[in-house]
């Protein structure tokens, strides 16, 4: 499966730059870090009516646990006041904390229903053992559709935050930043009114920003699993554990379509499902477009 790009169509903002010196209206999306390839910002995407996510106040990330000092330092610069982190205590405990600038509040809210821990814990084991067979393509629209239900009050929860200037800049993240941390992201456009095409671009924007890390990732996995199976690596059929790290955007499409199948549309799930009111979703695009 090779990488998909859809960055046509957003607007100049939308467009991620090379660091350097930075445009105070529209500043590099990508955060480069040695330790986390996939740190960016949301700021810079245009609504269906016209007005602009503010930049510099919301991003997602993948786990910082392997920030170097460096890292550390361009993470003070941003001034971040809050940082959400998705992933399960066990998680944590295999790859350790997150290495933050003083004064970062942390916020631990896992997302833990039965079905979605599972099947995290599940596609781990089955990578870890070369049980590829376990993780079919198909499973990733299906854990976008799973988070929609059993994500609802760490996202609710989320944008409640994101709404409050107090909180922000704001980042939030999971393990590689991919399925918890892009249905959030989904969400929050959605609230804020960034139209899905969007969206999906965001969310494929991962497959340009993790290809380094995804192809070392890959070589590994291959390598270890040829080992203990005694074969050549290249004999492999790694084509599901490609699927998983390397996205499409039917993936983040399961969100929607749950959305859209238990509540009519993301604008529902919002309001039915997070439980937002009318006067909280003005809030958060008063606090957060310009």
């Amino acid at each position: 499966m090779g990488v998909v790009l859809l960055l046509s169509g957003c607007g100049r903002s939308d467009t991620p730059r090379s660091a350097g010196a930075e445009d105070p209206e529209s500043p590099s999306r990508h955060i480069p870090l040695e330790g986390q390839p996939n740190f960016r910002d949301l700021g810079g995407y245009q609504t269906a009516d016209g007005r602009t996510v503010k930049w510099r106040q919301l991003f997602r990330t993948g786990e910082l646990a392997n920030l170097s000092d460096a890292d550390v330092q361009k993470l003070a610069e941003l001034e971040l006041s809050t940082l959400v982190n998705f992933l399960l205590p066990e998680e944590i405990e295999k790859h350790g904390p997150d290495r933050l600038p003083g004064g970062v509040t942390e916020v631990s809210d896992p997302i833990a229903g039965e079905r979605a821990a599972r099947l995290t814990m599940q596609v781990t084991a089955a990578i870890g053992s070369g049980e590829f067979d376990k993780v079919p393509p198909e499973m990733n629209p299906e854990f976008h559709r799973l988070l929609m239900e059993e994500g609802k009050e760490q996202y609710a929860k989320l944008l409640r935050s994101a709404a409050d200037p107090d909180n922000r800049p704001l980042v939030f993240h999971c393990s590689h930043g991919i399925h918890r941390t892009g249905t959030a992201a989904a969400i929050l456009l959605s609230a804020l009114g960034v139209p899905w095409e969007t969206i999906r671009e965001d969310y494929l924007l991962t497959n340009e920003l993790r290809a380094g890390q995804n192809k070392d990732t890959l070589a590994k996995i291959r390598g270890k699993v040829a080992a203990a199976r005694g074969v050549a690596p290249e004999s492999l059929d790694m084509s599901n554990v490609e699927a998983f790290y390397i996205l499409e955007g039917s993936y983040i499409d399961g969100a929607l379509e749950e959305a859209r199948k238990q509540y009519g549309s993301m604008d529902g799930y919002i309001r039915k499902g997070l439980g937002l009111s009318e006067e909280e979703i003005k809030a958060l695009r008063v606090s957060l477009l310009q």
